[in-house]
Formats: C-alpha cells, structure tokens, sequence
C-alpha cells in the first residue's frame, strides 16, 4: 500500500514530489521558514553573536530532549527531566564547594544522581506497572524538594574548573554548543547504531510483539530511563555552568519545552518513531522563535501563545504526514540510498537558506539606528503587581525622556533571563537595566555587557560577581526589620505569628526573611509558631495559611514576604483578618494598598516601585550620556498603614 501510494505520488510530477519532500522534513522545513522570516524582520538577528546566543539558548532544551527522545520514541513520557537537572547539579555544586569532594568526583556523583533517578522511574514503570506519567510526575516533584532541601532554599556557587563549560573557546564559539552537538551525536549513536536504540523502536512499534520475539522489555525500559537521566544532568551541568550557580529552582518547566522540541522534530507520543536530528531541530525552532520574538519586542506573554500554536501545528503536522504516507522518522531504518537523499535534503536547505536569508539582508544593509536612545529592561517576572508597577513607572520615565523601552518577562527562570540579556547584548542596545531573578545567575550576562561597553543598571537586586553602574533599590532586609517591628509593636510585644515566606531561591525572599529574623531578635515575647514557603503567590499564601490555622488556630499576626501572600492570608483568615489576628505584608501594591484602607491588611511594607523603575530609567540614561551616576540609589520604604495610606502614592 505504501510503495503504492510512493509510486502514485511520483508519477504526479514536481509538484507531488515537493509536496512529500516538505512532508517528509516538516520541521526543518519551518525552520528554515523561520530563519528567512526573523532575518527579514530584523537586522539584529543575522548576526554572528545572535546566531551564536541562538546555539547557546538552545543547548540546554537539545540535550534534555536528547533523553526525551530515547522515552518517547519508546512509547513512554519523562516529566522529570528538568527537576533531576536542578538536583544533578546541585549535588555536583554542593558536594564540591561545601564538602571538599574532587571536582571529577562530584561530576561523577552528578551524572550517578542523574542514572538513580532514571532507574527509580525505570522500575516503577516497568516493574511497579506505574503509567509513565505518573511514575515520571512523582520523580519531578521528589527531585525537586531534594534540590531544595540539600540546597537550603539557596544557590550554591559552582566549582570554577566545571563553570568553563559556560564559557567560550577561543574568545567566539560556546561551549555549551559544542556540548550540545557532542551530545546529539551520542544520541544518535545510540538511536542508530546500538542494540538498546532498536529495542526503543521495537518497543514503541508493539511492546507485545516486542516481548514475544524475546526482548526483555523490562529491563531495556531501565535502561531507556537511565539514558534519559544521563542526559538531564548533563543538561543541568551545563545550565548551571552558564548560570555560575546551581539553582535549586533551575530547569523548572523545561520538561515541556524539551517534549516539545521532540515532538516537532518529528516524533510521535505514540512510539516508534523519531531520530536525534529532528529533535535538534526542534530545539532550535524553539530558540529561534524565543530568540527572534525577544529581538522584535513580543511580550513574554504572546511569545507563550505563538509556541503553544507551533507545537499545535507540528502535532497537525505529524497527523497529516501520516495520512498521507510519509516516510516514518525511525533512525536506523532507512536504506543507504534513503540517507544519502536525507544528507541532500539537509544540504540542499542550507543552501536555500543562506541564499534567501543572503538576500534578506540587503534590507538592513542601511539601517542606522534610531535617533532615541534604546534601553532593555529584563524584569524577573510580570505575574507580580510589584513588578508590573516598576514596568510602568519605567515607560513612563522612558515616554517623558524620548526613549526606547524594550520590556521582557523572565518568569522568574534565571536561565531565560540569561538568554533575554545576551539578545540585549547582541543587538546592540544603548543601556541595560536587569531586575536579577538571582544576584549570582546573572552575573555572566552582564559581564558579557560590560565587555561590550553597554551600561548597565541594576533594579531592587544587585548583581554579584559582575560591574553594574549604578543598583536602584530598596534595602530589603531594613524592610524585613520594619515589618517585624511593625507586627510586634502592635501585638504589645507578646504574641504568637506565623511568616510567609518568598519563592526559595530568590534574593528577595532570602534578604526579607533574613530581616525578620533581625527585627524579631528585639522582641524575645514574639513567639514564631511556623514559617512556610508560599511562593510569592496569592493562592499558595491562601493554601499555606489555611493549612497554618488548622495547626494552630491561636495565631495572632502574620508576617508575609509580600502582599500578594498577605492577601492570601487575610482571605484564609476571614473574619479574623484585622481583628483578632494582624496581618502585615511587604511591596505597597494596589491590592495591598485597597486591604490597608479596608483595615484587613494592618500594614504594608512599601517600597515605592514606579520609583524604582522611574528612577532606573533616569540613571540609564545618564550612564549612556557619560554623566555621573551614584553606584547605589536608595528608595526608601515606608510602612503604610490605616492612618497614612490616603497621601501615600507607590
């Protein structure tokens, strides 16, 4: 039916013959549509730095979805992938630097971390009977809380011999790139040219059948989900290396991205087919898009929206290829004549591409820059009203001064700012101002601007390890003390709280607690009955505090380490917020502005943040002009409450 179908199609003539080559190579295809298209778009993506930031971003998500591969290519799925980076690399960075192992020794305790929890998935899918979802779902929450827990909440510096790997050889080409191509290639190796790779396809074609010709299923599905945790600690290693720190919240999410950039390449969640090439390809889709719509000003937000859509598309895509016969992506498979034509394929699309993108280029040939200077501002996350008040006092400082503001949105992952700050660079903006997820992880992306004499200012967190020319903030431990204070003094200096603490890992949520702690020192009669994290979040402080009062329902004044918990709490404290137990909160946002007057919120720790973000614009713009700028510019908090909240503006 197949060869019929082959032959009708060849006998169409060109057009057929296009239609199935484009079938056929759906994903390098769009690729090569994306390239041409961001190329026309703008003048700072064909670049040699840009393409290389393109490889770089990339890196991480190829060789999570390298392991990925060998999992769904066995009719399986691995959801943990990107929590047992962040562990892998914890262990690595925490055995190292606190423990004195031997670097070569604690990589070898990464990747044996990486093995372990691949074989625990391993067993409990193949012996335990587990659906892989679940098993895999278990293991991404279980390495999670282990990377916390080993990690205490807080990055670990890396050992300075593994950071290299972040590094560049020979002053141009990334490491990480290079990790990345090797990695593919064993990849492919092992899908090709190996026993274990054709027991994968063997599976994922007919595990019954499978079994009957006397493969042993169980154990090669063992070994499937070790390879699978071999490649996410490699992955981890690298992120890490980039970031100069393990970050126990690393990788969160990459998961999806890197099923995502298998299941584009070609792959399908049923098993039985896919290869290393296409899952390559995948992630550069993704890198190309992420990299592309950064250059060209989408918001975070859209850019979610535009990658939901291409992973809808290349699923369509897989749908109709098979109904209409096309080849099967199995590596290994094919004959030599079907290689040697898949070898010219590849070849004849990168001469198109240089060929069109060549020509694209010419409509930037002239493009001089704009008369306003352009600034970047990379804020940790928009899904916090606090940061959402510090975009806006920046555009409208930027409006009032004839600048050019480009906003992007981290969502609070160090590595995507990372990514978001080298497009910065390589674009050539006139000044950066960074709001650091975490102090450490950025500290590369602004070296990397400073050697490119760019100016750099630094937004309510500083930047360690790295040269910034001015850092706008508010002291975030003084505010921590405040609202101790605050909560004791209007308990009388005896009662009982419970602290809500920030997302783990963060600066902020270090710094406020460690403020806590100083300002309740003064106050022996304060009694703390519990502290939990809550995650900066308003429906996780309202979670954590009912899950609080049943423990212990005496509580008398919370202390949270910002208003979107706080609100969380007072909404589990029902009619008990302002009366019997206070609440104080921290950021002085709209919402927690409205509680205050309302008298269910007793205070707010305010930090004033269109300030923040009016004031970072102002000084960006000195440091462009050459004029002086101080090295650290304070925002005073204040504490608003009932009493002053009418003539208090954020």
């Amino acid at each position: 039916m197949a060869a019929e179908t082959l032959k009708s199609g060849t006998g169409a003539g060109g057009a057929a013959a296009v239609r199935r080559l484009l079938l056929d190579n759906g994903a390098l295809t769009a690729l090569i549509v994306l390239v041409i298209a961001m190329s026309a778009l703008s003048g700072d993506f064909l670049t040699t730095d840009n393409l290389l930031n393109v490889g770089v971003q990339a890196a991480v998500t190829a060789i999570l979805a390298f392991g990925v591969t060998f999992v769904i290519v066995s009719a399986g799925i691995d959801l943990s992938v990107g929590s047992v980076a962040a562990l892998s690399a914890t262990v690595l960075a925490w055995s190292a630097t606190q423990h004195g192992v031997p670097v070569v020794l604690a990589v070898v305790l990464a990747v044996a971390t990486g093995i372990a929890a691949g074989l625990v998935n391993g067993f409990l899918i193949a012996y335990g009977k587990l659906p892989p979802f679940i098993a895999t779902l278990a293991m991404l929450s279980v390495a999670r809380g282990l990377s916390l827990v080993i990690s205490e909440g807080s990055p670990i510096a890396f050992p300075d011999s593994v950071s290299h790997l972040g590094d560049t050889l020979g002053g141009w080409l990334p490491v990480p790139v290079l990790v990345m191509v090797v990695m593919g290639l064993i990849a492919a190796f092992v899908l090709g040219r190996t026993y274990i790779g054709r027991s994968m396809y063997a599976i994922g074609g007919n595990e019954e059948a499978a079994r009957l010709s006397g493969l042993r299923v169980k154990k090669q599905k063992l070994a499937i989900y070790a390879l699978s945790g071999v490649f996410a600690a490699a992955a981890g290693v690298v992120l890490a290396s980039r970031l100069s720190s393990a970050q126990p919240q690393a990788a969160d999410g990459y998961e999806l991205d890197a099923i995502a950039a298998v299941v584009i390449g070609g792959a399908s969640l049923a098993g039985g087919t896919g290869k290393a090439s296409g899952t390559l390809i995948g992630a550069l889709i993704l890198a190309v898009l992420r990299n592309g719509l950064n250059l060209l000003s989408v918001s975070a937000f859209w850019q979610q929206v535009v990658i939901g859509v291409v992973i809808a598309l290349a699923v369509l895509l897989d749908t109709v290829r098979r109904k209409a016969g096309a080849t099967p992506m199995a590596a290994g498979t094919g004959s030599s004549g079907g290689k040697g034509r898949q070898a010219a394929t590849y070849g004849l699309a990168a001469v198109v591409t240089v060929a069109i993108v060549g020509a694209t280029s010419f409509l930037h040939g002239g493009n001089s820059s704009s008369a306003n200077p352009k600034v970047g501002l990379a804020l940790s996350t928009l899904n916090n009203p606090f940061f959402v008040q510090i975009q806006s006092g920046a555009k409208a400082e930027a409006k009032k001064l004839g600048v050019d503001l480009t906003v992007t949105d981290a969502q609070n992952d160090a590595s995507q700012q990372a990514n978001q700050l080298q497009n910065f660079t390589s674009s050539g903006l006139d000044s950066i101002i960074v709001n650091p997820v975490d102090s450490d992880a950025a500290s590369n992306s602004v070296k990397a601007a400073d050697k490119a004499k760019i100016p750099v200012i630094a937004v309510d967190r500083g930047v360690n390890k790295a040269t910034v020319d001015a850092l706008v903030a508010s002291d975030n431990v003084a505010g921590g003390e405040l609202a101790a204070k605050t909560v004791a003094e209007k308990l009388g200096g005896t009662g009982k709280i419970v602290i809500l603490q920030g997302q783990a890992g963060t600066s902020a949520a270090r710094e406020r607690a460690e403020g806590f702690a100083k300002g309740l020192k003064a106050y022996p009669g304060i009694q703390v009955l519990a502290q939990q994290p809550a995650d900066f979040d308003r429906t996780k402080g309202l979670d954590v505090m009912s899950n609080l009062l049943q423990a212990h329902p005496d509580v008398q004044g919370v202390i949270a380490a910002n208003d979107e918990m706080a609100l969380g709490a007072i909404k589990a404290l029902g009619s008990k917020a302002g009366k019997s137990v206070q609440v104080v909160g921290f950021d002085g946002t709209p919402d927690g502005l409205t509680a205050v007057k309302n008298g269910t919120l007793y205070a707010s720790v305010a930090q004033q943040p269109s300030q923040l973000g009016r004031i970072a614009v102002d000084n960006a713009l000195k440091a462009l002009q050459g004029k002086k700028v101080e090295k650290t510019v304070k925002v005073p908090v204040k504490v608003v409450t009932e009493e002053n909240v009418a003539g208090f503006s954020g």
